[in-house]
C-alpha cells in the first residue's frame, strides 16, 4: 500500500468552480424600450430572472422559464445570446460561489397576475439608462446599454 502524496507547500488551492446559468433580459417597446428588473431573494439588490440549467431545455428556454417563475412574464426568449456576466452566488448554506450568467433578450408578451415568487420578489420596468444604473454587475449594465443601443 502506497503512502498518499504529501502536501506541497507551494501549491495553489484550486480556484472554485464557475458555476454556469441563463438569463433573460426582459423587454417591452410601450411605446418606448423599457426593461424589467427584479429584486433578488436574499439582498433585493436590482437582477434579470436568471437560473441554472434544466435538463431537456435548451439555454434560452431554461431562462425563459426562469422569467415565468420570478417575474411572472411570459415571451420568447431570442436564439442567440446577448453576451454574459459574473456575480458572486450566495448559496443556502452560506456559501458564496462564482456563475457566469449567459443573457438571452426576451420581448415580454404579458405578466401573469400571479406566479410563484410574487411574494418574494419586487418587479419594475425601467427606462434602459436607469436599468443599467440599477444593476451591480459592470458587465450586466454594458449588456443593456449595448441592447439599447441596438434597438434605438
Amino acid at each position: 500500500m502506497s503512502e498518499p502524496p504529501q502536501a506541497d507547500k507551494g501549491h495553489v488551492p484550486d480556484k472554485p468552480r464557475i458555476r454556469r446559468q441563463y438569463g433573460v433580459l426582459p423587454f417591452r417597446l410601450a411605446p418606448d424600450l423599457e426593461i424589467l428588473l427584479l429584486t433578488s431573494r436574499e439582498t433585493k439588490r436590482w437582477v434579470v430572472p436568471k437560473g441554472w440549467p434544466m435538463k431537456g431545455r435548451k439555454p434560452r428556454q431554461s431562462a425563459a422559464r426562469e422569467a415565468l417563475e420570478e417575474a411572472g412574464i411570459v415571451g420568447k426568449a431570442g436564439n442567440k445570446a446577448l453576451g454574459s456576466y459574473s456575480y458572486m452566488k450566495l448559496l443556502k448554506n452560506g456559501q458564496l460561489v462564482p456563475c457566469k450568467v449567459k443573457v438571452f433578450a426576451l420581448q415580454v408578451r404579458r405578466q401573469l397576475e400571479t406566479w410563484r415568487e410574487q411574494e418574494q420578489r419586487e418587479t419594475r420596468w425601467f427606462a434602459p439608462e436607469e436599468a443599467a444604473e440599477a444593476v451591480q454587475e459592470p458587465e450586466l449594465a454594458a449588456i443593456i446599454r449595448a441592447f439599447a443601443a441596438a434597438k434605438g
